[in-house]
């Protein structure tokens, strides 16, 4: 889950990481009376989920009263790269003497969480790392040791960072750390982190990702699930506790386990086929949850045939064909629709489907000859 700034500076208060005060507002009233509450000039930031706020005239500095109302009232409704801005964050501006760059994140490939930390900051860090590589320092963390102040020091050592900025900054790295791993974090970055002509080191913005399979231990994590940033298929999907991802296709596409789903998308386009999404709808398959599924699909009106791969395991073939048939009487489907059932007790699954089969209900028994009969349905050409 991806915060907006000011959830993310919410979530490194949490740490004593050192940031500018400041207050969220939704209307320009709240704006203006924030400004007046921290005194100016205060900084007006757009919320919004993605980079460019300031070329857009998202990020505005306002020295007066007057400024902040007309700075409030410009920004919000802004549509910047198709996100509206609904909320702004009004904060004490800062003057910068230094600006740097710090993240925590999970380095895969080497099974270590990496840090990174750079004297070229309030850039995007993917230009630094284009033009001018040698100026990010990288220090591999083992999750077992932690990250200790000795480390953070030999970091900012050797990324260059000035000397009268290198307490404050390993300060934060030490917090930052903390962040990262006690606040089940993904990311955690701060860019630019800065210094000030009077010595202090602090976060002027944060990008943070959470980790969502850390959200069974984080109740509070449900306040921040931002929706209104999600194609509609995907926010509907989410309410409904669904894995949906949307793709640009015509097939529809259901099935019960990940690594199925992302097969299922790769024969469809084997055969000549568009996937319109990659949905998984876990381990089971009963009427509700099928439903569920068959809603979310219904909502896309690319899709022009819908595919459902099921493979019986711990939930077996009767029951998921039950559980499609009772989901059909419950959703108002208009696209065909094409099953594959295999598994545990596939084939008395098959023969409680095969009673209400049509020319709108094809099963079929296996993957590849499912996927060709969906594409067809759809108008696609079958390879």
């Amino acid at each position: 889950m991806d915060l907006y700034e000011y959830q993310g500076k919410q979530y490194f208060a949490r740490f004593d990481i050192p940031m500018s005060p400041g207050a969220t507002a939704d209307t320009v009233e709240e704006a203006v009376a924030a400004a007046e509450k921290y005194g100016y000039p205060v900084t007006i930031k757009a919320q919004v989920q993605v980079g460019g706020r300031g070329k857009a005239g998202g990020v505005k500095l306002a020295f007066d009263k007057a400024e902040a109302e007309t700075h409030a009232r410009n920004i919000l409704g802004l549509d910047i790269k198709g996100h509206v801005v609904k909320r702004l964050w009004i904060e004490t501006s800062s003057d910068i003497d230094k600006e740097y760059y710090a993240s925590f994140t999970l380095d895969r490939s080497a099974k270590q969480y990496l840090c990174m930390l750079s004297a070229k900051g309030g850039v995007e860090i993917e230009q630094v790392a284009e033009e001018d590589p040698d100026a990010i320092a990288r220090c591999y963390v083992d999750p077992l040791d932690g990250f200790s102040e000795a480390q953070a020091r030999t970091l900012v050592d050797e990324a260059g960072i000035d000397d009268e900025a290198k307490d404050g900054v390993v300060d934060v790295l030490v917090k930052l750390y903390r962040c990262y791993v006690e606040g089940d974090a993904d990311l955690v970055e701060i860019n630019p982190l800065i210094y000030t002509p009077d010595g202090r080191v602090h976060a002027l913005d944060a990008k943070v990702t959470l980790d969502d399979s850390a959200a069974f231990r984080h109740p509070e994590w449900a306040d921040w699930a931002n929706l209104d940033e999600l194609d509609p298929r995907e926010r509907l999907a989410k309410e409904k506790g669904l894995q949906y991802v949307g793709l640009d296709g015509y097939v529809g596409i259901i099935a019960n386990g990940a690594g199925l789903a992302m097969s299922t998308c790769d024969v469809v386009e084997q055969v000549g086929g568009e996937p319109a999404n990659f949905l998984d709808i876990g381990g089971g398959a009963n009427a509700d949850v099928m439903a569920n599924a068959l809603e979310v699909i219904s909502t896309d009106e690319k899709v022009k045939a819908i595919f459902v791969n099921i493979f019986g395991g711990i939930t077996r073939g009767e029951e998921v064909a039950n559980g499609i048939v009772q989901a059909l009487g419950r959703v108002d489907i208009e696209a065909p629709i094409v099953i594959r059932l295999d598994g545990t007790n596939a084939e008395e699954g098959r023969a409680i489907l095969a009673s209400h089969e049509s020319d709108r209900l094809v099963s079929l028994p296996t993957m590849l000859e499912a996927a060709r009969k969906a594409t067809e349905l759809a108008g696609g050409a079958v390879r």
